[in-house]
């Protein structure tokens, strides 16, 4: 999918949440948001394909080895990754929109616990956030 496509389901999506056809977050009064740190970078290119990377410049001929903004798949490839890196909380308290993640829990306890778990979930799959562009403890929120 591309980025033109993602853009377009993103906003259909936030439509149909404003006409409240969709309400996955009815309840929920805690937020935080994570943005992920150089998302497309932190995910690396399978060898066979690095070579298909390849560009050349006066001093010589290099190849990427982690995904780089621009590729034809990169969205729905960092997409895939994520979905599948949190697909058991996904829906449940974890919204995912390429590098960018919303945990959403209707009390403090219950997202103590959930921020606990995908920041867990974060450090298993070495996935680094960017601190400064991340949010916690939010009453409300825009995604």
């Amino acid at each position: 999918m591309e980025l033109a496509e993602l853009k377009e389901l993103k906003q259909q999506l936030q439509d149909l949440l404003d006409k409240g056809f969709i309400s996955r977050l009815q309840g929920a009064t805690h937020f935080s948001r994570i943005d992920l740190h150089s998302g497309y970078h932190q995910l690396r290119i399978k060898d066979e394909d690095i070579s298909k990377t390849t560009f050349r410049t006066r001093c010589g001929h290099y190849k990427f080895l982690v995904m780089l903004f621009g590729l034809t798949n990169a969205p729905a490839a960092f997409m895939d990754l994520m979905n599948m890196v949190f697909k058991s909380f996904l829906d449940r308290f974890v919204i995912v929109f390429i590098d960018d993640i919303l945990i959403y829990s209707s009390s403090y306890g219950e997202h103590e616990d959930h921020l606990r778990t995908v920041l867990q979930t974060l450090r298993e799959y070495q996935l680094y956030a960017k601190f400064l562009k991340c949010e916690f403890w939010l009453d409300s929120v825009a995604f």
